[in-house]
């Protein structure tokens, strides 16, 4: 016999149970009473010594057993939201592995072709211009992607030993945006400098320039402009600073703000190919910030007008 596939449902059986316990509950409250009022009955017929015969705790055998099926709901209840909360990670890491297996495949197989290209064929130099641009198009996508796996095991194992110093942000970002600006080069960019200078931060370097890369990666690759843009503004108020990265890109609804800096996670279904990337960008983003003992924040107004991540980090430089 084939049961109908939603009625094996873990949430519909969680709740058959829970509602199977209620009613056993109700039921043997009901037979206790009933059975201890008819039991009363009988020895006020017989004239019997109730005291002797039958010492009255109807009430505190009730509240005892309502404490016990109490414990076992919550019992229940707890197995059934680490389950769900596995479930829903082991369907992460599948999606991640289909899609970085993905991501890891194009590129292979395109520098594959272009290679194939060329030990056949005695290319223009134009031609051959043209197809290395695109190998190294290819390359930096590999490359992007295994960074990625290596800085997500760095962060976690904790192993980077490279120590905090004081720095100007601003200038930071300057340097990284003018440093990679090979990496971004359909892309405009642009840092708007805050009204006064900032004191100087205590950072890690290394991370803080991929927390950078990873939003300015974002920027670029969630979009379907002909030219993506990121605006870099400050902004402050008494007690805390920020740091706005604005883009114009296909932006996400409000339902995925709370998700999305989860690891793994994508906007978008993978099973019909609307997910991209390995969702570990923003999880990576919302990890530099935590270590930094900042707080990063997303906003969109809903699909295709674009995204903000809001940086927040203490006014007083030196906490």
């Amino acid at each position: 016999m084939n049961l109908p596939r939603w009625f094996l449902h873990p949430i519909l059986i969680f709740i058959i149970s829970i509602a199977a316990l209620g009613v056993s509950l109700f039921l043997y409250i009901h037979w206790y009473v009933e059975a201890s009022t008819m039991l009363q009955a009988a020895m006020e017929k017989f004239d019997l010594d109730q005291s002797r015969v039958l010492e009255s705790r109807t009430w505190v055998v009730i509240m005892v057993l309502s404490i016990l099926v109490g414990v076992i709901l919550m019992g229940i209840f707890s197995i059934f939201i680490y389950s769900q909360k596995t479930l829903q990670l082991y369907r992460l890491q599948n999606n991640f592995i289909n899609n970085f297996t993905h991501e890891l495949k194009t590129p292979v197989t395109s520098l594959k072709m272009f290679l194939e290209t060329f030990s056949r064929h005695d290319l223009p130099k134009e031609d051959q211009d043209k197809y290395l641009g695109y190998m190294i198009a290819d390359v930096n996508r590999l490359k992007e992607n295994i960074d990625r796996i290596l800085n997500l095991a760095k962060i976690e194992s904790k192993s980077y030993a490279e120590e905090f110093t004081s720095v100007d942000l601003v200038s930071v970002i300057e340097t990284f945006f003018r440093n990679n600006q090979h990496l971004f080069t359909n892309a405009r960019v642009r840092i708007h400098k805050p009204s006064e200078p900032l004191p100087p931060y205590r950072i890690n370097l290394s991370l803080f320039e991929m927390l950078l890369m990873n939003l300015a990666t974002n920027a670029v690759k969630y979009n379907d402009k002909d030219c993506p843009q990121l605006d870099i503004r400050f902004s402050e108020d008494r007690s805390k600073r920020f740091i706005h990265f604005a883009d114009n890109g296909i932006g996400f609804e409000k339902k995925e703000i709370r998700k999305i800096f989860r690891k793994f996670y994508q906007v978008g279904r993978f099973d019909d190919m609307t997910a991209k990337g390995t969702g570990l960008g923003l999880y990576l983003v919302q990890t530099v910030a935590k270590l930094h003992r900042w707080k990063v924040a997303a906003q969109s107004e809903g699909i295709g007008k674009g995204s903000v991540f809001t940086l927040t980090l203490p006014k007083d430089a030196r906490r």
